[in-house]
């Protein structure tokens, strides 16, 4: 009785109904790895070359995958043939090809923003004004297309709805490219993955590199994948698994498998308390500014495009300052990833000179949206989780609008709401 007990209590335990991905970058990250992880995670090779080069006009472009081994474990080796005659291609003909394919509308505007990220940080770096100037060489090649459409097809085909990363791995020494010998990581790569969670660990040796100095873990379009798609960086979040894949890198290293390993499964309500995870939604970066010179009136739509470009959370309080001036203090909460363009906002909107961030933990409990008819009409109800007891709320907006049209007090469309049973479901969102 006691074990079936325990079984019902497992079967009953809530999920967030998402599917999501976990990436495991102790390695780092390239795209070719990327595409060799979704492969060895369930991706059909056959169904993966038929989304991508059947529907993008990339001529004389073959693709390819193996199985190899990488200390000893078997990883799945993706690679990508054109002719060495090649020429790269410009952002402009990148963006007119994929405007022209047959692929997907959201993975044509998913892909075309991490690649227009690429070109972005390159014409930063050599000083350029725009994208348009930039002639990337390795990464303007069709093996950065097929790296970045590959990854967007895979997650599609694998039913992922979020992706999550572990701290990324850049490595370390230097790296051979047309400009020359560069230090890791690369300037591109650095640009990239501003914001987010980094080390630098040196390559252990290997047959081919065997000082290990001369090989760059993470590579731009690996860096430029990760910061676009990853919702945030942590350690593997709590997740009932459906599947793991492994894409190997292109050397095998003597000390550690040279392996980006994929978790791929449905999100779960926090663990238990010794089950191997301690209920951490991983870390936030918490950025913070005092304000005691600008018009109240700019607050409002500081917080609006904050919130806009991916802001968790924006709240204001009122402190005091030196000179006991009175001021506002601007939080604003993030994934690392979004970091520099809310930083950027904040600079550009506000009157403040500097911010201040740190990373704090967060715990967060599982939640679902469903759209119930009510006597108003249907209604959004947000149900968050704790244990095996769930919590139904009214979204505001559409008791407001039930106000609104009935004439009635906002706050007895509430408590009218509020008692609407959980059985009589419109739809989920």
């Amino acid at each position: 009785m006691k074990k079936q007990k325990q079984k019902q209590e497992q079967k009953s335990k809530p999920a967030s109904g998402k599917k999501i991905l976990w990436l495991d970058c102790s390695s780092g990250i390239s795209g070719d790895m990327f595409i060799g992880a979704g492969l060895s995670a369930g991706v059909s090779f056959k169904r993966l070359e038929s989304e991508l080069l059947g529907k993008m006009p990339l001529k004389n472009v073959r693709i390819g995958a193996r199985e190899v081994r990488r200390m000893g474990l078997s990883a799945t080796r993706f690679e990508v043939k054109e002719p060495a005659s090649a020429r790269p291609f410009s952002w402009d003909a990148i963006r007119g090809m994929v405007k022209e394919s047959a692929l997907p509308e959201d993975i044509r505007e998913a892909g075309l923003l991490i690649i227009k990220s690429l070109f972005d940080a390159e014409a930063k770096i050599h000083g350029m004004k725009s994208a348009g100037e930039v002639h990337l060489h390795e990464l303007g090649s069709a093996d950065t297309i097929v790296d970045v459409f590959g990854a967007l097809i895979c997650l599609k085909l694998l039913k992922v709805e979020e992706v999550y990363s572990s701290p990324v791995n850049l490595g370390g020494g230097t790296v051979d490219t047309r400009h020359g010998r560069l230090p890791v990581p690369a300037p591109a790569t650095a640009l990239l993955l501003q914001g987010a969670p980094v080390y630098g660990q040196q390559p252990p040796p290997s047959d081919e590199s065997p000082g290990g100095s001369h090989f760059e873990l993470t590579t731009p379009t690996g860096a430029a994948l990760i910061k676009g798609l990853a919702k945030g960086f942590s350690p593997m979040p709590c997740m009932r698994l459906a599947g793991y894949g492994s894409g190997a890198g292109r050397m095998d290293f003597k000390d550690s498998p040279n392996v980006l390993r994929a978790f791929v499964g449905e999100k779960t309500a926090p663990c238990e308390k010794g089950a191997g995870d301690s209920g951490d939604d991983g870390a936030v970066l918490v950025i913070e500014t005092n304000i005691d010179d600008m018009n109240p009136q700019i607050y409002g739509h500081l917080m609006e495009r904050l919130f806009k470009a991916g802001a968790l959370d924006v709240f204001l309080t009122p402190v005091i300052m030196k000179k006991n001036r009175p001021a506002i203090k601007i939080t604003c909460l993030c994934v690392p990833g979004r970091a520099p363009r809310l930083k950027e906002i904040i600079f550009s909107e506000t009157t403040t000179l500097g911010v201040r961030f740190h990373r704090a933990g967060r715990q967060t409990l599982p939640r679902e949206t469903e759209v119930i008819e009510t006597e108003f009409g249907p209604v959004r109800f947000k149900t968050s989780f704790s244990g095996a007891r769930g919590r139904q709320v009214p979204e505001y907006e559409d008791c407001l609008k039930a106000a609104r049209k009935t004439g009635l007090p906002l706050r007895e469309v509430m408590e009218r709401l509020r008692s609407v049973p959980a059985t009589k479901k419109a739809g989920s969102v």
